[in-house]
């Protein structure tokens, strides 16, 4: 019996594997920091034999209520990923396996790995009105990597869709491989329709060098995107400086930066509240948005959620909060489950690749709607 974490986004610790019945294992933290919660790992063993696993010590992890009532995905292929039935209790995540064959993977979501990133980037490029743009390279020398989708115009809006700051919440690049691929479907109206009348700029993944490493929220020295945006620095952010940067250039008039949650059953967005400019028009328009996804998809709920900002006391250095200050614009955060949405359950696959894909295919249908009041 082996377990493996040495591939793309691959992170674990083996405490102890001396028989399939007790699997003992722990998840390394975020590099220079203390977070631990994304897992992934491949066994190799008897296929047709029972294995039984125990995470140990997530009391300390970062979100320790992220594992109640949380089941681990698994794949044979890493191409279909489902849900294993797992128990917490408090301390300790347990799951019980008998693997169909010798080589199985599991992670915390369903991985989206910089290869397929980078097959993203390239399909998308062949589409005649996208361009493929390299603003900076990350600590580890990565790329950061933009797409510009529509050619700009006077009286054209522009909108920004950002993924991944924290590189473990995958659903968040297949939320916006859904969106991009329905936005360069040249038979969908909706799509042909916002490139005539918008440029859309998409950074599908803020974070590689968190992705390729298996970090969950930081970046290859330990910062957190998501609270670099008052002042980022080559040094530290170089993906916020540059992406900061290009959306100085060009101004934003709609901003949508996807995440995951890994404790609330739900998908939902939040808006920009405790912002200082924050005033009627901004509240109109969050409704207007709202309700045009709500129509659209029972995917979304207006229900559940973060609690929201009183006025005044929003964080700056937060993406959403940043942008919808600075630009004075139309600026969500969209959070979407590392479990289940519980209001459309799937006890097979839970919140999924595929069902991401499709909230981001539909997202794309409420930003038309909205395009008007901008």
């Amino acid at each position: 019996m082996k377990i493996f974490s040495n591939f793309d986004s691959g992170n674990i610790q083996v405490v102890s594997a001396d028989s399939p019945a007790n699997i003992q294992l722990s998840i390394p933290a975020d590099n220079n920091t203390e977070t631990a919660q994304w897992f992934h790992f491949r066994l190799e063993s008897d296929s047709q034999e029972l294995h039984q696993f125990t995470l140990l010590n997530l009391a300390k992890s970062a979100y320790p209520e992220g594992w109640q009532d949380y089941d681990v995905v698994a794949s044979y292929d890493r191409n279909e990923w489902f849900r294993i039935p797992s128990e917490f209790d408090g301390d300790n995540l347990r799951f019980s396996v008998i693997p169909e064959a010798s080589s199985m993977y599991f992670a915390y979501f369903a991985p989206y790995s910089y290869e397929r990133h980078q097959d993203l980037l390239h399909e998308a490029q062949t589409h005649y009105a996208c361009k493929l743009e390299t603003l900076g390279a990350t600590i580890d020398g990565n790329d950061i990597s933009l797409l510009t989708i529509g050619e700009p115009a006077e009286g054209k809006k522009n909108i920004w869709v950002i993924g991944r700051q924290h590189p473990g919440e995958t659903m968040a690049e297949w939320f916006i491989e859904g969106l991009l691929m329905r936005l360069l479907d040249e038979t969908n109206t909706v799509g042909k329709a916002l490139i005539d009348n918008a440029v859309i700029r998409i950074v599908p993944n803020m974070n590689p060098d968190g992705s390729i490493r298996g970090h969950l929220r930081h970046n290859a020295v330990g910062a957190n995107l998501n609270r670099e945006w008052q002042t980022p620095t080559v040094e530290r952010s170089p993906e916020v400086f540059y992406v900061r940067e290009r959306m100085l250039e060009t101004g934003v008039d709609m901003f949508l930066d996807i995440h995951g949650d890994e404790a609330i059953p739900y998908n939902f967005v939040a808006g920009s509240e405790g912002i200082p400019s924050y005033d009627e028009d901004f509240a109109a328009l969050e409704a207007h948005f709202k309700q045009a996804l709500l129509t659209i998809t029972p995917e979304f709920q207006d229900e559940h959620g973060y609690p929201k900002s009183a006025p005044g006391t929003a964080n700056l250095t937060v993406g959403s909060n940043w942008v919808a200050e600075q630009f004075k614009c139309l600026s969500y955060t969209v959070e979407m489950p590392f479990k289940d949405h519980n209001d459309q359950p799937d006890d097979v696959y839970g919140w999924s690749p595929e069902r991401s894909a499709g909230f981001g295919r539909d997202m794309l249908a409420a930003v038309w709607a909205t395009l008007p009041k901008l």
